[in-house]
């Protein structure tokens, strides 16, 4: 082999290593950055790049997906002095590889610290209640302002969240003990108002009860009045009636009012309940001879003309008395009642 075949052979070798060293290929997903002579000239986006050999190299490869960046449990310190634990997550994504190459050192570092200064500060101006049931507003807070301290480096926090907020054991023990009086406070009340209710209700309904009762009351009475009137007109027009036939000379007429105030009266004292025996004295027989004035009245009333009376009228006499007994039957009372009455026209026998 010649010096001059070994000189070609040189010449390929360096051709080929030549063209490896300025033929690049980024991979989808990431940004590179060119530096000629250790300065900043250009970005290689995805796919296949050629860059100057020897005078070009590549700088930082970054990252523009976006990164999840997991912020470790820290203590803060509330407005009301209580002392918490929180941890947090926080996603960024790389805009400007440049400027995320060369203006800040160790990106996910810087962005982590910086994130955990800020939960400090943000929950540090809260009350602890407030930092407890607003965790959104938290989260929107670290959002503005770690993305508006971040914006220089090229990147974009897209979002922070607070994953768990931990207050101290005897602070939870004594929440617990206060969320407890509160819930027992509103269910006194609860039961105070219900029993004011009931009590209002159970008052209005006697009320309206009582107004029924004596709206009943007066109409009960009303009626009541109004009956006794119509029975005081009825008993005053049979009077006036009766009083017409003495009037026109009809007797009968007495016979019938007396024979129907002794029937009455009989039949009162025959439904007594303790009534056994019934002696009757010797005058009331003349009941038994009203009877035939009863009769007679009626005869003249439906035109059969004067009748006499069916019953002869009962005498006194100085004889023995007879007394027989009369036993109403079993299916007219409830009770043996016997009525002892004189027969009529019978002699009373002395000695």
């Amino acid at each position: 082999m010649t010096g001059f075949d070994i000189a070609v052979i040189a010449l390929v070798v360096l051709v080929i290593l030549v063209l490896f060293a300025g033929v690049k290929t980024v991979p989808q997903g990431y940004l590179y950055t060119i530096e000629r002579f250790g300065r900043y000239t250009r970005t290689l986006q995805p796919g296949l790049n050629v860059i100057t050999p020897f005078i070009e190299r590549i700088g930082a490869k970054m990252n523009i997906m976006e990164q999840v960046l997991a912020v470790p449990t820290q203590e803060v310190i509330t407005k009301d002095n209580a002392s918490v634990s929180a941890d947090a997550v926080a996603f960024f994504q790389v805009l400007n590889p440049a400027q995320a190459a060369y203006q800040v050192s160790n990106l996910e570092v810087a962005v982590l610290n910086l994130t955990m200064t800020n939960i400090r500060s943000v929950m540090g101006s809260m009350d602890l209640d407030e930092l407890l049931s607003n965790r959104e507003v938290i989260n929107e807070k670290l959002l503005r302002v770690v993305d508006d301290a971040v914006g220089p480096w090229g990147i974009k926090v897209t979002r922070v969240e607070i994953k768990d907020i931990q207050p101290p054991k005897d602070l939870v023990d004594a929440m617990a003990r206060q969320m407890k009086a509160e819930r027992e406070k509103r269910a006194q009340v609860l039961e105070a108002e219900g029993s004011r209710n009931a009590q209002i209700l159970r008052a209005e309904g006697a009320k309206q009860a009582a107004i029924l009762q004596a709206e009943g009351e007066r109409e009960a009475a009303f009626r009541d009045a109004e009956a006794r009137e119509r029975l005081a007109e009825a008993e005053a027009k049979a009077t006036r009636m009766v009083s017409e036939a003495i009037a026109a000379g009809d007797v009968q007429a007495i016979n019938y009012f007396v024979a129907q105030k002794y029937t009455e009266a009989l039949g009162s004292i025959g439904r007594a309940n303790n009534a056994k025996i019934v002696l009757m004295p010797m005058e009331a027989s003349s009941l038994i001879g009203s009877l035939g004035g009863i009769g007679a009245i009626a005869k003249e009333v439906f035109g059969n003309g004067p009748a006499s009376p069916s019953t002869p009228a009962p005498q006194r006499g100085t004889g023995a008395r007879s007394t027989p007994s009369v036993r109403p039957q079993a299916s007219q009372q409830p009770e043996a009642t016997t009525i002892v009455v004189p027969a009529p026209g019978t002699a009373t026998d002395e000695g």
